[in-house]
């Protein structure tokens, strides 16, 4: 970009000016998705009485606990998953110059899966009560929680320590992800091979991404996560940048490349695994969404970056909401309908044949 006498050109102002106006249509999809998403249901609420609740202003108390203890806490879950995964895929991709980078396909979902079947064949947290509506629950989910974040996050520690043992090359960290990947699920399908049926029941239960699950002090949690992850990556926007260009322009440029892949990564992995040790696995919203945004508004982390966290959090409120509603009074679990939307836009991605 030239400066000519200290004035941006029309162009490059044109340029940033889309983008911007792209970033606030993602933003304003979201707070209209959040508000449907609070009035639709099985018991449909006027948008009207929605909002005012949320305002604090007064409204029938039975809007007011459906609101503030049902579907609120359940909104803001998805928004804070949406956030985490998609961030974490964005900063993957760049990180590992590789487009399949994401919390899923490097293993970390079934290193998860792993933990939490685990606790469940060995701990006993997985004893199941049926309720009145022939639904399942996980008698000590903390247990089974703790056991999920802890192999996800030993799947991450897995990843770094031997990407710090063969060089932190893009290559290295993708094949170990893939091969962690493949040993976890097959530790997953010999637990599975020998459990009982409740605790078969169990495992599969626990698999199930689902939003409902979280408490309030667990989107709590995950809030404060997915937010000190997104200004973690934002402040090394500049380094992806720079990456993105190659490691030896990178390092010419001052960038210490491996020491903001390992950074990079070791942060990835810890939103990952918080989320999907609350949630369950909830897959390619991380892989697709970094996509999709990059189509529209290029790879300048500076805007990818907040771009995808919007679309992120609308694509996750949306996919919610959607299950929610398709088979009512049924409520389908989000992953559910995040794998039928994420599979058939991700091969449409790779037969366009460009990021």
């Amino acid at each position: 970009m030239n400066v000519a006498n200290g004035q941006i050109p029309a162009d490059y102002a044109a340029y940033i000016r889309s983008k911007m106006v792209f970033m606030v249509a993602l933003s304003a999809g979201l707070v209209a998705a959040i508000i449907l998403s609070i009035a639709l249901g099985a018991a449909n609420l006027p948008v009207g009485a929605v909002a005012k609740s949320l305002l604090g202003m007064e409204v029938p108390r039975k809007i007011d606990i459906i609101v503030w203890n049902i579907r609120l806490p359940q909104s803001l879950a998805a928004i804070a998953a949406g956030i985490g995964l998609a961030v974490a895929g964005a900063s993957m991709q760049s990180i590992l110059r590789n487009p399949l980078g994401s919390p899923f396909t490097l293993g970390m979902s079934h290193a998860a899966a792993f933990g939490a079947a685990l606790s469940i064949t060995l701990f006993g947290s997985g004893k199941m009560t049926s309720t009145t509506v022939g639904a399942v629950a996980i008698t000590n989910p903390y247990l089974t929680t703790a056991s999920a974040f802890a192999f996800c996050l030993l799947a991450a520690m897995v990843i770094v320590a031997v990407s710090r043992l063969r060089g932190a090359s893009p290559e290295v960290m993708v094949l170990t992800g893939v091969a962690l990947g493949a040993l976890f699920t097959a530790g997953t399908m010999f637990l599975q091979y020998f459990a009982d049926d409740t605790q078969l029941a169990a495992m599969v239960f626990w698999t199930f991404g689902d939003t409902a699950r979280a408490s309030w002090s667990e989107v709590g949690l995950l809030a404060a996560v997915a937010t000190a992850a997104t200004v973690f990556f934002l402040a090394n926007a500049w380094n992806y940048n720079a990456i993105d260009a190659g490691d030896e322009t990178a390092k010419s440029l001052g960038v210490r490349v491996e020491r903001v892949r390992m950074a990079g990564m070791l942060v990835a992995s810890v939103v990952t695994a918080t989320v999907i040790s609350f949630l369950g696995i909830i897959g390619f919203v991380g892989l697709v969404v970094p996509h999709l945004v990059r189509r529209v508004i290029g790879s300048d982390h500076r805007y990818l970056l907040p771009a995808t966290v919007a679309g992120g959090a609308l694509l996750m409120v949306a996919a919610d909401t959607v299950a929610r509603l398709l088979l009512a009074p049924h409520v389908l679990p989000v992953s559910v309908l995040t794998a039928f939307l994420g599979a058939p836009v991700f091969l449409w991605l790779i037969i366009g044949g460009r990021r």
